[in-house]
């Protein structure tokens, strides 16, 4: 039973998904104290628990601890299953983040498995839909499983209400070397709206398009028709040779569209600037995913809080070496040994 910290590192929600992860894949049982201690509202939120219960019926799982607000957590996996899942937060809370939580689980398994997923697709400290289906599943694809994602409606915080399908084939999973991004092939900046003055995204836009300097035709706004309450996002995409990026913003009361404009410009110019392929937030997810491949090289960003934390998340429970080198002030190399 190995015991983990849920206060280490960030003190999020990471630490929990990942060990839940990991947990399933591995077949180890884990106790997890102080969760989410580094958080306004410590303990387990609606997510969360979504997180576990998700968790807890693709591995038969033995838990204590899955109420709302527990800080404590035992989860003792017992048997991976593929299926048909579905999985509803109840919440604008993130279902992308349930999705991360147990997919991982769901390569290893035998058998393709179909997920339903209800909650928020774009939410702020979360990985939108956006990201998951052209930044994160591609790569993950190249690593060899199938996964696809199809979004049926789009989830704003704090309304929630949205909507998406994955399936899965689980394939073996091969070392991938992504040192170099490439010619850069494609630019689109989007600032999307729903429920809110059509203004807003068209200030944002200008913006953008000032201070990255693109073409009137990578510019573009959008307004959604199908939701259950307002939202609004600006999501710039990078599709270069070897990798996609994908960077958002989120606009919310009281915040001026400008300031959204400027904080999602600033991550894509920091990200092409540096010429690396992968970016500051993908970098996370793409540990765990080269940890279990058993091998693998990337460039990144230097490492966030979130990546430092993934890390030592994955050192309970799997035996791999991750070096981290410093080529530049703003650019890492990461290789990963099994």
């Amino acid at each position: 039973m190995l015991r983990i910290d849920g206060s280490r590192g960030e003190g999020g929600g990471q630490v929990l998904r990942t060990s839940l992860a990991l947990s399933l894949v591995t077949g180890t049982p884990f106790t997890m104290t102080n969760i989410r201690a580094g958080r306004a509202k410590p303990g387990l939120l609606r997510q969360h628990l979504t997180g576990v219960k998700a968790a807890e019926a693709v591995g038969a799982a033995e838990v204590s601890g899955a109420e709302l607000g527990s800080k404590e957590l035992t989860f003792r996996p017992r048997a991976l299953a593929a299926g048909n899942y579905h999985f509803a937060v109840g919440t604008a809370g993130s279902a992308t983040l349930v999705l991360q939580t147990v997919l991982p689980a769901l390569l290893a398994a035998t058998e393709p498995s179909t997920l339903r997923l209800e909650g928020g697709t774009h939410n702020p400290a979360a990985p939108p839909f956006d990201f998951l289906a052209r930044a994160y599943l591609p790569i993950l694809r190249k690593l060899g499983p199938s996964v696809t994602a199809t979004l049926e409606r789009p989830g704003f915080f704090p309304a929630g209400g949205g909507k998406f399908h994955v399936d899965v084939r689980p394939a073996p999973m091969k070392p991938l070397s992504l040192l170099e991004r490439g010619r850069v092939l494609r630019r689109d900046a989007k600032a999307v709206v729903a429920m809110i003055p059509f203004d807003v995204a068209k200030r944002e836009m200008e913006t953008a398009g000032a201070l990255l300097k693109w073409r009137p035709d990578e510019l573009r706004v959008e307004e959604l028709k199908r939701t259950t309450g307002p939202g609004n996002a600006l999501v710039v995409e990078v599709e270069s040779e070897h990798v996609t990026e994908v960077f958002t913003a989120f606009g919310e009361r009281g915040k001026r569209a400008e300031v959204v404009a400027e904080e999602a410009a600033g991550e894509v110019k920091r990200y092409l600037n540096a010429d690396v392929p992968v970016g500051e937030h993908l970098c996370d997810q793409l540990l765990l995913l080269f940890a279990l491949a058993r091998g693998g090289e990337f460039r990144t960003l230097p490492l966030d809080g979130h990546s430092v934390t993934q890390l030592e998340t994955m050192a309970h429970f799997l035996d791999v070496k991750v070096d981290v080198r410093e080529m530049s002030r703003e650019v890492r190399e990461v290789v990963v040994r099994g």
